[in-house]
């Protein structure tokens, strides 16, 4: 039982890595071989074995025997996926070699390191600093104490520091968000200006859009402190974003959804799957007189087992399919139309129509993805909450409502945006109730400011 919801539970990257194991600890199932793949959309082994232990050996075996021409009879009995050509094979070696991976934020810097003019141990320090920076680009360290640490004088770091600031990209290695902007504002002949004075004093005014305040502060018209702002808008608050050295996650669709003939079609990623069968080595042991009766038994555990494997991930992959034929159907309108039309949907709802449980149903969509016409989506996503329209109508989700914010921000007049009752009032014009408190709640997880931040 364990084993069976590892295997449901698992993503197709984990499931090749469990199968792999299951390869070395069981001597009697083999991988096909991709000159022998042939593959079904369904596969679930139709026999198993029962239990034997007062049956006699020669009968045994007989079932033994049939189990490897069973389990290829249901690698066959649907749709047949065929070995990619050598183009193909071509094709896809040409695209992975092709792939380079991007330069981190540290390498960029160490290049522009060994170019400098600073000493072997000015640039010891200098790696020092260049790995202590965060992803944003900024120093989480204390100068004091890394001098202290590596016995130099606190000036020396201080001026490798300067030189280190020099580098592209601007901004880079400050210490606050101040020094930061403050930087680039003196790489770009910009020392002494309007943009410097709001940045070394007044950047929480700033943020909050006070500009009648700073300008009676400044004693400058609020025309100049709103040009200022813009200048200062437009300088980057996270240098190391621009080569942020995040790691590619890559996925593989366990289901692709396809449009044909006028109606959408479902169809798990049998293709990598890894396909096991019983080996036939085993199998002409057990025919041969000469095995003894303690290898016969032997075998015929490892035989259970692997008949149990074989089964566990066809009936995976038929949990996936039936969850992924109801959500196509309860969402159709957002495979039409996008994400606007994307309706509320519970796990219990599922189970209840392909009549599991719904904890079964959490484990199947569990870090699976399904790549439709509209992007790939984790299967999660098709489930969410949801409100009911105003006049007690087709009920939308949530991220529908987020969506519809999302598009009156985007519309909304730069010099009058919209407030979160705004939103609650023009929302309830389209028909959709739902009460500003949670409009606030969602407007934060959108990243989008509140409406007095908005003003320009």
């Amino acid at each position: 039982m364990r084993q069976s919801l590892e295997i449901l539970q698992a993503p197709l990257q984990e499931l090749q890595q469990l199968i792999a194991h299951e390869l070395e600890l069981n001597p009697t199932i083999e991988m096909v071989e991709p000159e022998h793949e042939r593959v079904e959309v369904e596969s679930e082994s139709s026999h198993e074995l029962d239990d034997v232990s007062e049956r006699e050996f020669d009968e045994e075996y007989e079932m033994l025997a049939r189990l490897d021409e069973d389990s290829r009879e249901s690698f066959q009995r649907n749709e047949i996926i065929q070995k990619p050509s050598a183009d193909a094979d071509a094709k896809h070696e040409f695209q992975m070699e092709s792939i380079s991976a991007p330069i981190t934020l540290q390498q960029h810097l160490n290049e522009q390191l060994t170019l400098s003019s600073l000493n072997r141990q000015e640039q010891q320090i200098g790696e020092m600093l260049i790995g202590s920076l965060d992803d944003d680009g900024f120093l989480n360290l204390s100068l004091e104490e890394l001098a202290e640490s590596i016995g130099v004088d606190l000036e020396v770091v201080e001026d490798v520091l300067d030189e280190i600031q020099g580098f592209d990209p601007m901004g880079i290695a400050s210490r606050d968000l101040e020094e930061c902007l403050m930087q680039q504002l003196s790489r770009t002949g910009k020392r002494g200006t309007l943009e410097a004075r709001l940045v070394s004093g007044f950047l929480p005014e700033l943020a909050r859009h006070r500009y009648a305040e700073l300008a009676r502060k400044l004693g400058v018209p609020e025309e100049d402190i709103r040009e200022a702002a813009h200048h200062i808008s437009l300088l980057d608050p996270r240098p190391g974003r621009q080569l942020a050295s995040a790691d590619a996650v890559y996925v593989i669709p366990e289901v692709f959804v396809k449009k044909i003939n006028g109606r959408w079609r479902v169809r798990t990623n049998d293709k990598e799957l890894p396909r096991i069968r019983i080996s036939k080595y085993y199998r002409d042991m057990m025919e041969n007189p000469e095995t003894s009766k303690e290898a016969r038994r032997y075998i015929r555990d490892k035989v259970r087992g692997g008949s149990f494997l074989m089964k566990s991930m066809g009936q995976r992959q038929d949990t996936l399919k039936k969850i992924a034929i109801e959500v196509v159907k309860h969402q159709e309108a957002f495979l039409e139309e996008g994400v606007s039309q994307l309706k509320p949907l519970t796990m219990s709802e599922i189970a209840d129509k392909i009549e599991m449980h719904e904890t079964t149903v959490s484990r199947a969509v569990n870090n699976k993805y399904m790549q439709t016409p509209r992007g790939t989506y984790e299967l999660k996503y098709f489930f969410t909450p949801g409100y009911s329209s105003a006049g007690g109508g087709e009920a939308v989700s949530n991220k529908s409502i987020k969506e519809a914010i999302r598009q009156l921000v985007d519309n909304e007049p730069s010099s009058k945006p919209l407030s979160d009752q705004a939103i609650v009032k023009a929302l309830s014009e389209q028909g959709f109730k739902v009460a500003r408190r949670t409009i606030t709640k969602y407007r934060d997880e959108l990243h989008i400011l509140p409406s007095h931040l908005r003003k320009q």
